[in-house]
């Protein structure tokens, strides 16, 4: 099957096609979506991933269906977007957001039993930090019940877009002296909650603790 284009036609020149800047967004969030043909009909989920070196990690249920497509081997598409703010311009017309988005294109392939435990921790303590010291091992009948994927994140396989800029009125829109400028948006942690079947003395553990500021790394400013 011939590989969709990774070339932005529309706004080209938003198109980046630094690596770094891929991995930067890459990282600063657990979600991204996934598309795929399964049965003959689109589908498409949410997922937590994280970036492994060059590889793009999920994992999740061995009972899901479209997971088992997808370990099949059937290509597919996957999204990640950050929202970094909100270009307000001097009318509808010509407001925006500021975003990072990437699409990477592939199949996954299945992570074999030997190296699964590793990559699962390597998840763990990349959507909660130091976690995996805090925590027993898995045990045989979890991850008999996980699939973890992988895909590769190669050199054409993937396209960034990015939009960062002040809003673009035209002159006389300018000239009507109305304002025009952006609102930053964050994604932040709020205070932990504790769960209300834990012992009143246990102490919220380091990982979580260190959970403080915004989630992951975000936009460059």
């Amino acid at each position: 099957m011939t590989r969709p284009s990774t070339q932005v036609t529309r706004l080209s020149d938003l198109q980046d096609t630094s690596r770094a800047r891929l991995d930067e967004l890459l990282d600063s969030t657990p979600l991204a979506t996934i598309a795929l043909v399964r049965d003959g009909h689109p589908v498409i989920f949410p997922i937590g991933f994280a970036r492994l070196g060059d590889e793009l990690v999920i994992h999740g249920s061995t009972g899901s269906p479209w997971l088992r497509a997808l370990g099949d081997g059937a290509p597919a598409a996957v999204s990640v977007t950050a929202l970094d703010g909100v270009a307000v311009a001097r009318s509808s017309f010509e407001s925006s957001f500021h975003y990072r988005s990437a699409v990477l294109f592939g199949s996954f392939e299945k992570i074999d039993d030997d190296a699964k435990p590793g990559y699962l921790e390597r998840l763990t303590d990349t959507f909660v930090p130091g976690r995996v010291a805090e925590l027993r091992a898995s045990t045989r009948k979890e991850l008999a019940a996980t699939v973890a994927m992988r895909l590769a994140i190669g050199t054409d396989n993937w396209s960034l877009k990015l939009s960062d800029g002040w809003p673009e009125d035209p002159p006389e829109d300018i000239a009507s002296g109305v304002w025009a400028g952006v609102v930053p948006l964050t994604v932040t942690y709020g205070e932990a909650k504790t769960a209300p079947d834990v012992a009143p003395d246990t102490p919220v553990p380091a990982s979580v603790r260190a959970m403080t500021g915004v989630l992951r790394n975000q936009a460059p400013r």
